[in-house]
């Protein structure tokens, strides 16, 4: 007789894989973690991480007293420091970088330490308020750097 019907096991089985599948078929791509080391004291780092979860980036935050250690650690170059820099997916985020073009760093993976918006740019994510620079997103590392977006607050020029 079990040869004609499903085992109770096999039936819970199915019945709990054809309930999941509905919802994963419709669930967002897993984001890799954002690793932010910002100053305690600096209010516009949480802002931009505030900006990457709101993107569905799941962020961690280290509070440092030093974080020019950091920056040097990872190779950012000197000019395109900000005021925090970030780890994902392998490649080090420096400063007020959009969601979007960390989205397309980690689709592209291209040959490079990772992305840079020197200074904190009025309207940059995390800098909101005011108008809106223009400002650069720059591709740096071991084979030098090169413009990898240009962007007025959010939106990409």
């Amino acid at each position: 007789m079990l040869d004609r019907f499903m085992s109770r096991r096999a039936a819970l089985a199915f019945v709990v894989g054809a309930t999941l599948v509905p919802l994963t078929a419709h669930a967002k791509p897993v984001r890799p973690r954002v690793v932010v080391h910002r100053d305690p004291s600096c209010g516009c780092c949480e802002d931009w991480a505030a900006h990457l979860m709101v993107a569905g980036f799941p962020v961690a935050i280290v509070n440092t007293t030093k974080p020019n250690a950091v920056k040097q650690r990872f190779g950012v170059p000197q000019d395109l420091w900000s005021c925090h820099t970030a780890e994902v997916g392998g490649f080090i985020v420096e400063g007020h970088v959009p969601s979007a073009a960390i989205d397309r760093l980690l689709a592209e993976k291209p040959n490079a330490t990772g992305l840079a918006v020197a200074g904190m740019p009025i309207g940059s994510p995390g800098m909101e308020g005011g108008e809106p620079e223009t400002y650069e997103v720059v591709l740096f590392g071991p084979q030098g750097r090169r413009s990898f977006a240009r962007y007025r607050g959010e939106r990409e020029l």
